[in-house]
């Protein structure tokens, strides 16, 4: 009994503490060669990944070799390569001696991920262009030696509608930096402008966030909610195979519908103990954002979903529970024509996770394990396991982290949910026909997590894979995430 209060308390308290969560306010017409010079690889990208689905589906049967290359979560730009932050220390001196131009240029040097190809700049002699990506939008703008613009497009307005009107007026009031326009062809944008004396580094990196953030967000929303409105600058959207997307779509739903099947007929009696309802739900939404990746209204009502918990309302977790259940059947209820249009690949420029240390990572890890107690002990498997899922799916929704952390959260989704990457192609067989867990395979592919980071990070290659255990799934996953938070990823000095 007081196991199973303490792990409500772990989570309500944390509440207070999380109220501003990490995705607060998220929240054309010219066709120049240089334009379809940019269009032309995505293009080719979009190609290439068809015919590697099929490949991965029916392809070659060497597990190490036919690992598809897809991505899990949301991007983020918190750990980049020493010499990114060379480029951002250039473009603070250069504005610090008022050289605005080369300030410019280095600084989008700087938000420039070599491997996504996410920003692209055109230096004239007293002008730089620039064009960046965020999910669904593209960001296009000019920078002088007097001046900085940026432009992100949102939507194309066949008639003008009191309603989304409204929507961005008020969305305007909540801006620090950049504002709603339209202009006489009825395309919607977000603008951001300001003089050069002005622009630092630091104010041009928020500024573009915040419009970056916002239009990639409100595109959806506002296409989706009024007719008279029409998605603009999306040619560099990679669309998924349709298989892709039905095997993701039947994943969501089919997840969703076994949740609530255990939490109205499982064993546990949901009124006396909410504290593992809370996990079974929060540990499901985390784990679908971060494994379909879906955009739009089922992304925003995520992270709603994700707001409403946290919030400091005085409402009881029955209530909290009550209010996910609801929207969770919402989703349930959108239909698969309008879950395939969220199902899409996109380049970013900006995360909207935050910052984390791997210690206060470690923190969190080891204030949650010790709530799976009563429900091992009790025989509650599917809500023990639904706390280390939570764990895994809250760090990777919250928090940005360290490359090794991040992708043995991945693994450990792999491991668990096996049936759902095979369907996507992936051949490593870390669950054997019956369920039991591969021991060697699953060491096997942590091994090779640790050292394609060891030289990095030098203590990984000192950490004990031996210490997780594989007598049954809940010790597996408890050791598995006392391992993680066991890791020293402290670089040398």
């Amino acid at each position: 009994m007081q196991r199973i209060g303490s792990d409500r308390r772990s989570l309500e308290d944390r509440a207070v503490a999380l109220i501003s969560v990490r995705r607060g306010f998220m929240a054309g017409k010219e066709f120049t060669l240089k334009v379809l010079f940019f269009v032309s690889p995505i293009f080719f990208h979009s190609l290439r990944r068809y015919m590697n689905f099929f490949s991965r589906l029916f392809g070659a049967k060497n597990d190490q070799l036919v690992q598809p290359n897809l991505r899990f979560g949301r991007y983020t730009d918190t750990y980049k390569e020493d010499h990114k932050y060379d480029s951002w220390d250039e473009a603070v001196s250069h504005f610090e001696a008022k050289r605005f131009f080369d300030s410019y240029v280095a600084f989008f040097e700087y938000l420039r991920d070599d491997e996504a190809k996410n920003v692209m700049i055109h230096r004239d002699e007293d002008q730089v262009r620039f064009t960046f990506y965020q999910g669904s939008k593209k960001i296009t703008g000019w920078a002088t030696q007097e001046k900085l613009k940026a432009e992100s497009k949102i939507a194309t307005a066949t008639k003008l509608n009191i309603g989304f009107l409204r929507r961005l007026v008020e969305s305007n009031y909540n801006l620090k930096y950049g504002r709603y326009c339209i202009d006489d062809d009825g395309d919607i944008s977000m603008v951001f402008d300001t003089l050069s004396l002005d622009a630092s580094p630091y104010k041009i990196y928020y500024a573009l966030k915040e419009i970056a953030l916002a239009s990639d967000k409100q595109d959806d929303l506002l296409v989706e909610e009024f007719d008279s409105l029409q998605d603009v600058n999306v040619d560099h959207v990679t669309h998924l195979p349709p298989e892709e997307k039905q095997i993701k779509a039947d994943y969501l739903h089919s997840s969703i519908e076994q949740t609530l099947h255990e939490i109205e007929h499982g064993r546990l009696n949901r009124v006396q103990y909410p504290g593992g309802i809370t996990y079974l739900l929060l540990e499901l939404i985390y784990r679908l954002d971060f494994l379909v990746r879906p955009e739009g209204n089922t992304m925003e009502a995520f992270e709603r979903m994700h707001r409403t918990y946290f919030a400091a309302d005085n409402k009881s977790a029955r209530e909290k529970n009550r209010s996910l259940i609801r929207e969770l059947r919402k989703v349930l209820e959108r239909s698969n024509e309008k879950l395939a249009q969220e199902l899409y690949d996109t380049v970013s420029t900006f995360g909207i996770t935050n910052p984390s240390t791997h210690v206060r990572l470690s923190e969190f890890i080891k204030g949650e394990l010790g709530n799976i107690d009563w429900y091992q002990e009790n025989d509650h498997e599917q809500i023990a396991l639904a706390i280390t899922g939570y764990i895994a799916g809250y760090s990777l929704f919250y928090y940005s982290m360290a490359k090794p952390d991040r992708e043995l959260f991945l693994l450990y989704f792999q491991i668990m949910h096996q049936n759902y990457f095979a369907s996507l192609g992936f051949t490593r067989s870390l669950v054997d026909t019956s369920g039991q867990l591969n021991a060697s395979e699953i060491r096997k592919a942590m091994s090779e997590i640790l050292d394609r980071h060891s030289n990095v990070f030098v203590q990984l290659r000192s950490s004990n894979i031996k210490e997780v255990r594989f007598d049954n799934r809940v010790n597996f996953a408890r050791s598995y995430m006392q391992y993680i938070a066991s890791l020293d990823l402290t670089k040398p000095s």
